[in-house]
């Protein structure tokens, strides 16, 4: 079996007197797609900022490769939720794409041939290259978000971790997004940790759900004393499905069914 990349044990995190994480331990594996899921003050934004070295953790350990995590680490990259770019500004794709090659490094830059043609294969491999030329700021939010991938991954990182990418977009959209991130995933090799509200999006790609409710990652068991509903997580040839009883079933009844016991 494939070790770790990625690993956090028993991570808590207080700011304020008040606990955000508590105990998180999971693991990711390279080329995986796990999907961080929970809902709003769960403490998604707060776990991946304490993968990228943000956040100080209360107590615990996130390794990589089974070592402590590095101050600076070069092989993680990251996606933010919106890039906030106004319209007129003269900022084309394919300059922000290009800023993820050395922007954050110092010393030589590649020759300027080597940059675009590295830079438009990136822009071909998330779909991009038709709008390359436009300016960032006049993009619909599906077309930001691949170029905020593309720049995200140009330096080859080997995780690879976006805060909530799929948030306002449509459909089609969502769609999109998720093949060219599963695409990539097992062509580079890279491990994904994409955190959502919505789990449906990510149901055809997904390796691993890590669920975040009140601070904790959660089994299924426990998802369903905190959402108040049935919560079954169940693999089908390879896939994995969440199945939720109707709204207003008990749980405690539910559970009782699926165990061949009627009330």
């Amino acid at each position: 079996m494939t070790a770790d990349l990625l690993r956090l044990e028993n991570v808590s995190v207080r700011l304020g007197g008040r606990e955000i994480l508590n105990d998180v331990s999971f693991g990711i594996r390279p080329g995986e797609f796990t999907g961080l899921i929970g809902p709003n003050g769960a403490g998604k934004t707060t776990l991946l900022r304490v993968i990228l070295g943000l956040q100080p953790v209360t107590s615990g350990a996130v390794l990589l490769d089974g070592e402590p995590r590095p101050h600076r680490d070069s092989s993680i990259g990251y996606v933010p939720q919106k890039l906030a770019i106004e319209p007129d500004m003269p900022l084309r794709v394919r300059d922000v794409v290009s800023l993820g090659v050395d922007g954050n490094k110092f010393g030589l830059r590649l020759p300027s041939r080597a940059r675009r043609d590295l830079v438009d294969d990136m822009l071909t491999a998330v779909g991009a290259q038709s709008y390359a030329n436009a300016r960032v700021g006049e993009l619909s939010g599906g077309e930001q978000q691949r170029v905020m991938i593309a720049h995200a991954l140009i330096s080859k990182p080997r995780l690879l971790l976006l805060d909530e990418p799929l948030a306002n977009l449509d459909i089609s959209s969502e769609q999109g997004i998720v093949s060219v991130l599963a695409r990539l995933a097992r062509a580079e090799h890279v491990a994904v940790l994409l955190s959502a509200h919505d789990m449906n999006p990510l149901m055809p790609v997904m390796d691993r759900i890590v669920y975040v409710a009140a601070g904790q990652v959660v089994q299924p068991e426990v998802l369903s004393r905190l959402y108040g509903q049935h919560v079954d997580v169940i693999r089908v040839h390879g896939r994995i499905l969440v199945v939720a009883a109707p709204e207003g079933v008990d749980h405690e009844e539910a559970a009782a069914e699926d165990a061949g016991v009627i009330r």
